[in-house]
C-alpha cells in the first residue's frame, strides 16, 4: 500500500461487477463508447445517507483503496497522515458556499423558493425559482425585509433576477439566506450547517454546494499534516446546483455537463511542478479539484487557467494531474462516481462501494471518505474527455 500506514482492517475486494469494455484514446466524442448510466448503479439503503455532520469534522471513517493491488482498508479519517509523505501536496478547493436559498412571494401572493446558482454582479443572479406557476419576465418577487427582485427572463431551467437597490446580493444573502443543503438531506438547514456545510479554509464566495471532501478537515488535522511536512495548495471552483442534477440520458457520450467557473493560478502550477520534480505526490481533495486541474491541462502540461468548464470525465479518460484522490462517496449513476471510476477503474470502485455499504459507511455530503491510489499507469489509456 502507498505511504507508511499499517494494515488494520484490510479486506480483499470482491469482484462481481459485469465487465464493460473501456474506450481508448480518440476524438472528444466517442461514438463507439458502450458505457451507459446504468453501468454505474449500486444499491444503497436510505439509512446510510448521512443526514447531519458528526460532532467532530475529522471523526469520520476512511476507506483506503489501493487500485494497484486491489486492496481496501477500513480506517478512520484521523489516520490520513499515515498515508502521506513529507513533500506531498494536498490541493484544496477554497470556494465558499453562499447561503443561497431564500424564500418569498410573488406580487400576486404565491409563495416562491429561490436557489441561487451564480452571482452575475452586485445586483444580478442566475437562479432556480420554485413556484406553483413560473414567474413572468418583468414581474417582481418580494423577499424578507420587503426586498424586491425583478424577473429579467429565463435561460432553460434558470431565471435571471435583479435585486433592487444598491446593496450587493452577497450581503443580502448573508442576512436572509439559508445554507443550500443537498436534496438528499431531508431536513431544513440550521445553525450547525452554517458552520459545518463549509470548509474551514473557504475564502472565495460563489458556490451553492460544498466541496464535501474538504469538510473532514479541521484546524488540528491541517496542523498535523503541516507538521508532517505536507504542503498545501488551492484552486477555486464554484460548485453549482447542477452537481445534484441526475443524468437525463443513458449513453454517457450524449451527456452535457453543467458549466462551472474555476481558477487555477500560476503559483499552484509551479508548486505542483516542483512537488513532482522532487518526487512528491499531488493529492486532490475532492472531485472538484480534479475537474479544475484537468480543465487547466494544455498539451499534457498544467497551465494557469480561469474561466468556465464543462469537462466530463468518465472511464477511458486518463487523469494526469494528480497522484491520489481523497473523496466522499457519491450517488449511484452520478457523474462524480464516473470521474472516480476513471481514476481507479469502474469495477474496482463499484466493488469498494459494495464493501462500504456492507460495512455501513455513511454516504454523500456529510458522510465518510475514501483515499484512492490509482492503478499502475496504462500507456494506452485514453486521454480525451467529453
Amino acid at each position: 500500500m502507498p505511504g507508511s500506514g499499517g494494515r488494520r482492517g484490510q479486506v480483499t475486494i470482491n469482484w462481481s461487477a459485469p465487465a464493460v469494455p473501456v474506450p481508448r484514446a480518440g476524438s472528444r466524442v466517442w461514438p463507439s463508447c458502450p458505457l451507459k448510466k446504468s453501468d454505474f448503479h449500486f444499491e444503497l439503503p436510505a439509512e446510510l445517507i448521512a443526514q447531519a455532520p458528526l460532532p467532530e469534522r475529522s471523526a469520520g471513517r476512511l476507506l483506503l483503496l489501493d487500485a494497484a493491488t486491489d486492496r481496501c482498508e477500513d480506517r478512520m479519517f484521523r489516520d490520513l497522515p499515515e498515508w502521506l509523505r513529507a513533500g506531498d501536496l494536498l490541493v484544496f478547493n477554497d470556494t465558499r458556499v453562499l447561503p443561497a436559498r431564500v424564500y418569498g412571494r410573488k406580487e400576486s401572493g404565491g409563495e416562491v423558493e429561490i436557489l441561487v446558482e451564480r452571482l452575475l454582479g452586485n445586483q444580478e443572479i442566475k437562479a432556480q425559482v420554485r413556484a406553483s406557476k413560473s414567474p413572468r419576465a418583468g414581474s417582481f418577487l418580494i423577499l424578507a425585509e420587503d426586498i424586491r427582485v425583478e424577473v429579467l427572463g429565463r435561460d432553460e431551467e434558470f431565471f435571471r433576477l435583479r435585486f433592487a437597490g444598491s446593496e450587493s446580493v452577497e450581503r443580502i444573502l448573508q442576512r436572509i439566506g439559508s445554507m443550500p443543503l443537498p436534496p438528499y438531506v431531508r431536513r431544513a438547514a440550521d445553525e450547525v450547517d452554517q458552520q459545518r456545510y463549509q470548509t474551514v479554509y473557504a475564502r472565495e464566495p460563489g458556490a451553492v454546494a460544498a466541496p464535501t471532501a474538504g469538510l473532514h478537515f479541521d484546524d488540528q488535522m491541517l496542523q498535523r499534516l503541516a507538521d508532517c511536512g505536507i504542503q498545501f495548495g488551492h484552486i477555486t471552483l464554484h460548485v453549482g446546483a447542477g452537481t445534484f442534477q441526475p443524468m437525463r440520458v443513458d449513453r454517457l457520450q450524449e451527456h452535457r455537463m453543467h458549466s462551472e467557473w474555476l481558477n487555477v493560478g500560476a503559483e499552484l502550477c509551479e508548486k505542483i511542478r516542483r512537488t513532482r520534480a522532487a518526487g512528491g505526490r499531488v493529492i486532490a481533495v475532492g472531485t472538484t479539484v480534479v475537474r479544475a486541474l484537468e480543465s487547466a491541462m494544455r498539451e499534457g502540461q498544467l497551465q494557469p487557467f480561469a474561466g468556465e468548464t464543462r469537462i466530463f470525465i468518465f472511464p477511458g479518460y486518463r487523469i494526469r494531474s494528480i497522484d491520489a484522490l481523497l473523496t466522499n462517496f457519491h450517488l449511484p449513476e452520478s457523474t462524480l462516481l464516473m470521474l472516480v471510476s476513471a481514476f481507479a477503474g469502474r469495477e474496482r470502485v463499484l466493488a469498494a462501494y459494495r464493501h462500504a455499504v456492507a460495512a455501513r459507511y455513511r454516504f454523500f455530503s456529510y458522510g465518510d471518505a475514501m483515499l484512492i491510489f490509482p492503478p499502475r499507469a496504462d500507456p494506452e489509456a485514453g486521454s480525451d474527455a467529453v
